[in-house]
Order: structure tokens, then C-alpha cells, then sequence
């Protein structure tokens, strides 16, 4: 059964900052248990195929009985090999077009945009859901675009024609001016992975959201 998507609090794993593969299952379970209602598996680094399927496997077995999905960042043939609940992909991937033929129909799939001209193209009736970013700047994505801060997200949030979390630079002290946008939810990076505490981290940020809103 396909499970939902809720973007209230979408953790995007970071195996470096979650010390491997291990590190990244025990983020997600504590996150998982106090509030994140999506992960997704991306890494900035040098990653090999086989490492890509061991970390997407085991995540599977982390959130096989939850109803939390896991997403793939680009790499469609890892999602397919471990039967992921969906794949993100970026503006230099591989087109949402061949992504969903790929895919398949049920399956979630995300598209990054960063500005109006990349809104624009956002084939709608193919894409579940967008990541609008970076709003801040942001050290965990080293392509990163520019951060495009709370006034253009605003414009972004009116002007999308599906749900869309928040990406970039957002933590437990900034996070109520982008939820204030009206904007679905806020994914995030190292205001979880590497946290001491990550049960803490989590509630925190929930509880925050919750009072945004």
C-alpha cells in the first residue's frame, strides 16, 4: 500500500554527518519516533552503487512498518532496486518525464526549484510535491543556488500547484518565518544528523513547527 506523504518535517540524510550508514539508521529511528514524517536518502560525497543500496536497504527495514516513505535522491535504479516509496530529483537530473516512466504511478516523485523561471517548467501532473530552496544559505549541499530567502519563497508558495517543503538553512531558530509562508513543511539536514541528542532535535523542531502554524 502506498504510504502518505506528509511533509510537516522532511529529514534529508546525510551519511557523512550521520558517521555511515549505521549512524544514518539510528538518526532515522530516533527521528522517525519523535515526529520526522519523511526521509530521504541523499549524499554529497563520493558514494559508491553498493553503499547507495546498503544504506537504502537498511532504511527500508527501518521504516518498513511505519507510515513514514523513503525517497531516493537521484538515483532512480537504488529506489527501484529497494522497492523506495519515491525519488527526489534535481534540475541537472534526469527529467521528471523519464523519471516517472521509470517509476511508475505509484510512486511519490519530488523536483527541487530554486526560482519562478524553474516553477514555470514544473510538469504538475507528473510531480507529488516540490523542494523550494535554499532559503539560507546552507554548508550541507555544495551546488547549492543562491539562498532565495523569505520574500521570494512567499511568491514561490502562491505560486505552486503542489505541496512543496522548504530546504536550506532551516533549524529550530528560524524555522516559524518559513512555516508563516504557508508553505507545507521544512526539510532538513544537520539540524538532525549529527546532533548529540537526536531524539531532542527532532521534538524541538516539531513542537516549533506546531506553534508556527
Amino acid at each position: 500500500m502506498k504510504k502518505q506523504l506528509d511533509l510537516t518535517l522532511y529529514l534529508v540524510l546525510d551519511p557523512v554527518l550521520c558517521d555511515g550508514i549505521n549512524g544514518m539508521v539510528n538518526t532515522t529511528k530516533f527521528a522517525v519516533e519523535n515526529g520526522v514524517t519523511a526521509v530521504q536518502l541523499r549524499s554529497e560525497q563520493e558514494y559508491s552503487g553498493r553503499n547507495w543500496y546498503k544504506a537504502a536497504q537498511a532504511l527500508k527495514e527501518v521504516l518498513i512498518d511505519t507510515q513514514v516513505p523513503l525517497l531516493i535522491n537521484d538515483h532512480i535504479d537504488i529506489a527501484l532496486a529497494v522497492d523506495a516509496d519515491g525519488v527526489h530529483v534535481g534540475q541537472s537530473d534526469l527529467s521528471v518525464e523519464v523519471a516517472r516512466r521509470l517509476i511508475g504511478e505509484d510512486k511519490w516523485i519530488g523536483l527541487s526549484v530554486s526560482n519562478y523561471s524553474q516553477l514555470e517548467c514544473v510538469p504538475w501532473q507528473l510531480v507529488d510535491y516540490l523542494g523550494i530552496g535554499p532559503i539560507y544559505p546552507t554548508p550541507t549541499k555544495k551546488d547549492a543556488a543562491k539562498a532565495i530567502g523569505i520574500a521570494q519563497l512567499t511568491e514561490l508558495v502562491k505560486a505552486k500547484q503542489c505541496p512543496a517543503v522548504a530546504i536550506g538553512g532551516i533549524g529550530v531558530n528560524n524555522l516559524t518565518e518559513v512555516i508563516q509562508t504557508g508553505i507545507e513543511g521544512i526539510a532538513v539536514v544537520s539540524a538532525i544528523c549529527g546532533q548529540g541528542d537526536i531524539a531532542k532535535a527532532t521534538s524541538d523542531l516539531i513542537r516549533k513547527i506546531r506553534q508556527a502554524r
